[in-house]
């Protein structure tokens, strides 16, 4: 089962985005939320709480549980650019573009796999052979 969320129109530019998009991608859910909790980065508490969202949706909405969630695409894209102007020396404009991003999460889920356990096979012993002998008398 996979839970899907969204952050649309996130004011920080994609490029570092995904930088704290990558240190978690692939990564299960409690260790992608320590990473995210010590990263110092701008764009860490809101991709934490997105996760937190999903996490939360799993086991309200799916009776998930969170020890095996992970993961299993997160993907950062480019969202509306705000453009605006600076006003520079001798009449001259300068551009400044404001980009933004959309934050697409989702999580999947892990089942714990249950090695079945193969009959050991059994040594059949062979019986030593007696020789009869035939004795002349």
């Amino acid at each position: 089962m996979e839970i899907k969320v969204k952050l649309s129109n996130y004011r920080t530019s994609p490029r570092k985005a995904r930088q704290v998009v990558d240190l978690i991608r692939g990564k299960k859910v409690a260790e992608a939320q320590a990473i995210l909790l010590f990263t110092v980065n701008k764009s860490a508490q809101p991709i934490l709480k997105l996760l937190n969202s999903a996490v939360a949706s799993a086991k309200h909405d799916l009776h998930l549980e969170e020890s095996n969630l992970f993961i299993s695409a997160i993907t950062v894209d480019e969202g509306p650019k705000m453009k605006r102007w600076h006003p520079m020396s001798r009449g001259r404009a300068y551009p400044i573009i404001k980009r933004s991003s959309h934050i697409a999460l989702t999580l999947g889920e892990k089942t714990p796999i249950v090695k079945k356990e193969e009959p050991k096979p059994v040594k059949v012993e062979k019986k030593a052979r007696k020789r009869i002998t035939k004795t002349k008398k």
